[in-house]
């Protein structure tokens, strides 16, 4: 792995003598009461300003505070003019611009696109207080504001869109964020390596534009060859062509027969043979190693991703294979008259430096300008704790990988012990329980791979699928020692376990599960198993059904060993790509043999850049090498069949039957239509649920045949239509 300098090892800026601030500020008053005159560096929020290392915008302002840099925070700003931007004065170093904890499109709307009319990291939950997209305008009011300085945008949702993305909210491919934001810079993924670099040599007097060498980061510059780089072209899609037949090293050719003697390496020898024929000696060279510091990915350019969702596919697949910061190389991407520049991923933190993050002076509460009003994101995790970061799972449909990376940071188990006792003696109405003990997901603490060289080199998509990898450390130890060490913490009554469960992770470490189950589950357990069948199950890299099975009957034998009655919540997404009708219809009858009746379902919502999306986009397999012919899956698009997956999945609720009895029919699965338990769905539709057969029964026969009619009625529509066309 590449080294990198201590986060804390920088010299303080000179301002570190005014002190660390008990809330960093957001208005003039409350820079005089600090006596401030400026602020080096502004952050500006689609969240409310809440302390807490929990909330990016906290943590990487109290960091720079830590660096010695006066901060100040501009929280849900009114975009339509400039008047918030400027209230607290001109920054001298930088505006440092985010959308949130949380994408604002993924925020905003539901994965039907309905706007949502609350905002969990709002006061009060009130909806409506960042514009879509929210990184966009507010990098455009910071300019606005104060034309020369210097905009950094960062945060999951420029992250997410630091190149050219698909956009399931306008479903078109839009440009990266950087070009329509015109931010200076933008930091990916977590960016604590990144911010703290750029503030220090723009205090240094260095120019914004000549910080191109930053990991983590992208930026613009006029397209074309940059000197002194080797640019390695994927701007197609590979076809198989004629191959040559191979050459054979050892063959001795005489002059005659070569094209042009001339163009023979400068190394060949020559002479004779022993009739006398001239001959030429052919050496083989191996190509030079480029260096791998100044080599580039050259991804084919916006216009032509946009165009054809086949590049758009591959240009996915190339940026999911560039993400190890061990091995991956630079991508740059022709947008226009110009390039966005992708310099390799951050390196991640050391334990010590993760410590000294969340050992920082927060104040864990709301700034006190909201008074009594409720952050429905704060009341969440106020009690909780986060433990590690990042995700070796690479679930397609996730963005965890995307944003923080593969490779497992932890913090020291002083550290989090530190931060349970904080919890329980200053934060306000604690009761003695903790939430969590938790983070990306709850069990990859302290999991890594056993070679740091394998590491650095490794290509993987995931370590754990299709199969746990045999160089993964999967022991669950620490965590288990974690564990006992907080919940014997004088005042502490139960530490419970909210993070997502890698459950075929679990199943290795037996007495992870015993003491998961006996000491920090509340009565319900919530794990993911996303599906049943196998087809959406390899389109999501998420291990079989069978593994959740065995998961299952661990956690019920500890569960009754202890005296306890608990109980599995899973998960399910309707409409990933890769999945059929066919494949929910089985999902359905699996939760009814296992008397699973879901409240609320999850339909697939494709975020930027994730592998998924690709796949939503172009129907294309990405996890394989994307090709024109083939590799094709299927995609659920549309209202009506997501809306059909999502029934699905609420088999049970009356509201679905009549659309399900269509579609079951046209299914050739009447059979499934019915009263007795082998059924899916009655053939009786109470009153007042909607659909025809309201009040009565409804015939599967009948059923069959009104499919009949629509499948003839659509056949013989297509040909009236293709007569009229004649």
């Amino acid at each position: 792995m590449h080294a990198a300098p201590d986060l804390f090892s920088y010299r303080q800026y000179w301002a570190h003598r005014f002190g660390v601030a008990e809330q960093l500020p957001i208005s003039r008053e409350e820079m005089d009461d600090l006596g401030w005159d400026s602020c080096d560096i502004i952050l500006v929020s689609g969240d409310a300003y809440v302390d807490h290392p929990s909330f990016g915008m906290a943590l990487i302002g109290r960091l720079l505070e830590s660096q010695g840099f006066r901060v100040g925070i501009i929280s849900q700003p009114d975009w339509t003019n400039t008047d918030d931007f400027k209230q607290l004065g001109q920054p001298n170093l930088f505006f440092g611009v985010t959308g949130g904890n949380m994408d604002s499109m993924v925020n905003r709307y539901t994965s039907d696109r309905r706007i949502r009319h609350n905002d969990a990291y709002t006061a009060s939950g009130e909806g409506g207080k960042r514009p879509d997209r929210c990184v966009v305008p507010y990098s455009q009011r910071c300019r606005e504001a104060y034309k020369g300085v210097p905009i950094i945008i960062g945060g999951i949702e420029a992250s997410l869109r630091r190149i050219a993305h698909y956009d399931y909210w306008s479903e078109k491919v839009r440009r990266s964020v950087i070009m329509d934001s015109k931010a200076d810079l933008l930091v990916y993924g977590n960016g604590e390596r990144q911010v703290v670099e750029i503030a220090h040599r723009l205090a240094n007097k260095e120019s914004v534009k000549d910080l191109t060498d930053i990991r983590g980061t992208a930026f613009v510059m006029k397209h074309g060859q940059r000197e002194g780089w080797w640019e390695k072209d994927s701007t197609s899609v590979d076809t198989p062509g004629k191959l040559n037949p191979p050459m054979d090293p050892y063959e001795m050719k005489t002059a005659e027969s070569c094209e042009d003697s001339k163009q023979a390496e400068a190394g060949s020898g020559s002479g004779k043979r022993e009739d006398g024929a001239q001959v030429i000696q052919i050496h083989f060279k191996r190509a030079e190693m480029k260096d791998k510091s100044h080599t580039v990915v050259r991804l084919p350019p916006y216009g032509e991703v946009k165009a054809d969702r086949v590049l758009y596919a591959h240009t996915s697949r190339i940026l999911h294979l560039e993400t190890n910061p061990g091995n991956a190389l630079a991508l740059v991407q022709q947008h226009g008259e110009r390039d966005v520049w992708l310099n390799p991923p951050p390196i991640p933190l050391t334990t010590p430096e993760m410590d000294g993050v969340f050992d920082l002076s927060y104040s864990r509460v709301p700034h006190k300008s909201y008074g009594d009003q409720n952050i429905p994101a704060y009341e969440m995790i106020r009690f909780s704790v986060n433990i590690m970061r990042g995700c070796f799972g690479g679930c397609t449909f996730c963005s965890i990988t995307e944003h923080e990376g593969r490779i497992i940071q932890n913090r020291s188990e002083d550290s989090i012990i530190k931060e349970v006792e904080a919890i329980r003696d200053t934060t306000p109405g604690f009761t003695g329980v903790i939430s969590d003990l938790g983070g990306p997901t709850a069990n990859m603490y302290r999991l890594a791979c056993k070679s740091e060289v394998i590491e650095a080199s490794c290509r993987r998509l995931s370590c754990v699928y299709p199969s746990i990898c045999k160089n993964l450390n999967t022991d669950h130890t620490p965590l288990i020692n974690l564990y006992r060490r907080a919940r014997a913490l004088p005042g502490i009554k139960k530490i419970l376990i909210a993070s997502g469960l890698r459950y075929d992770l679990a199943v290795l470490s037996p007495e992870y599960v015993k003491e998961l189950v006996t000491h920090h589950v509340g009565g319900y357990l919530k794990i993911a198993p996303e599906h049943t069948e196998e087809g959406p199950l390899d389109q999501m890299m998420k291990p079989g059904i069978g593994t959740y099975d065995k998961f299952k009957a661990m956690f019920e034998k500890y569960s009754k060993a202890a005296g306890k009655e608990q109980y599995l919540i899973p998960y399910f997404i309707a409409a990933h790509p890769g999945t059929t009708d066919k494949d929910m219809m089985n999902l359905a009858l699996w939760l009814k043999r296992n008397d699973f009746k879901a409240d609320q379902v999850q339909a697939y919502l494709p975020s930027p850049m994730s592998a998924a999306a690709a796949m939503y986009h172009s129907g294309k397999d990405t996890l394989k090498k994307v090709k024109r012919n083939g590799g094709d899956i299927v995609v659920p698009k549309g209202i009506k069949v997501r809306r059909l997956h999502k029934a699905f999945l609420r088999y049970h609720d009356p509201e679905n039957w009549p659309m399900l009895r269509e579609a079951l029919a046209k299914m050739g699965r009447a059979d499934l239509i019915g009263n007795g338990k082998k059924h899916l769905i009655p053939t009786w539709q109470p009153a007042g649920t909607g659909g025809q057969g309201e009040g009565r029964r409804v015939s599967a026969k009948s059923e069959q045949a009104k499919a009949q009619r629509i499948r003839t009625q659509h056949v013989r529509g297509g040909k009236l239509t293709r007569r009229r066309q004649r």
